[in-house]
């Protein structure tokens, strides 16, 4: 009788063993099936941006500088491919590709052409709005400018979207301003000064009731977002995106770490 017990448990555990084994392999499949299909999904994003980017020579110093800028996307989101090694790496290096596509965009306006086709929305681009008039403001000793259209004043274009938690909106400026933020990842001091001046109160934008409510919206959307990120890296990524992540900066901004091989090189 104690023999048939033994064997009856070697079962058991033979039986939960394979279980796992079929689980985990099965588990392993589709991690490696959605990284591939993240990853193709970025290569065809990645690939057009290259093709616009080779393709155009931009005409003045708007569309120059946006072209520049859309150069860096094409390079950062290239190398963040390579490296990607689970399916949210591979989302975040599409969205620089995008974000490129998007100053490729700004760049043929600027010059008088067909912009091209509508583009997939951009983190937390929706919510900052753009600008919608002209505004001119005096800050830390230097005029900045933000217009709804490039000129010789503003020559800087920024997509939309959120920089270091808070709403920035799509348009021209006299500088990109933005940008300490994006490598820094928190504003300086007074910034909040610059914020409420240049865009409280401005249909369209983010900031249209107001900076306080525009602030808060931006800081509640950062904070879902920064939750949905962790439990994508802690619950399915193991925890491996953490440290990839943290190498870019926005997406919005620069989301080198918040974004096409296999697409049509020629085609915008």
């Amino acid at each position: 009788m104690d023999g048939v017990v033994v064997v009856l448990i070697l079962l058991v555990v033979a039986a939960i063993g394979f279980a796992v084994y079929t689980s985990s392999k099965a588990s392993r499949r589709r991690t490696a099936e959605s990284l591939a299909d993240a990853k193709a999904d970025a290569r065809r994003i990645i690939e057009r941006l290259g093709g616009q980017v080779i393709g155009l020579t931009g005409t003045d110093e708007a569309s120059k500088q946006a072209l520049a800028d859309a150069s860096e996307r094409y390079t950062a989101s290239s190398s963040q491919i390579e490296q990607a090694t689970s399916a949210r790496q591979a989302e975040l290096a599409k969205e620089s590709a995008l974000e490129g596509l998007y100053y490729v965009r700004a760049a043929r306006a600027a010059m008088g052409m067909d912009p091209g086709p509508e583009l997939e929305s951009l983190s937390g681009q929706r919510s900052a709005g753009s600008v919608t008039e002209d505004r001119r403001v005096q800050f830390e000793g230097r005029e900045i400018e933000a217009s709804p259209t490039p000129s010789q004043h503003t020559p800087n274009y920024y997509p939309g979207g959120r920089v270091a938690g808070r709403p920035v909106p799509a348009g021209w400026y006299s500088e990109p301003w933005w940008k300490p933020a994006l490598v820094a990842g928190a504003w300086g001091i007074g910034s909040v000064l610059l914020f409420d001046a240049l865009f409280s109160g401005m249909h369209g934008s983010g900031y249209e009731q107001g900076f306080a409510q525009g602030y808060d919206q931006g800081m509640d959307q950062g904070a879902d977002q920064g939750m949905d990120q962790n439990m994508d890296q802690g619950g399915y990524d193991g925890g491996g995106d953490a440290g990839w992540d943290g190498g870019g900066s926005d997406g919005g901004g620069w989301d080198f770490g918040g974004g096409d091989f296999g697409g049509d090189f020629g085609g915008f």
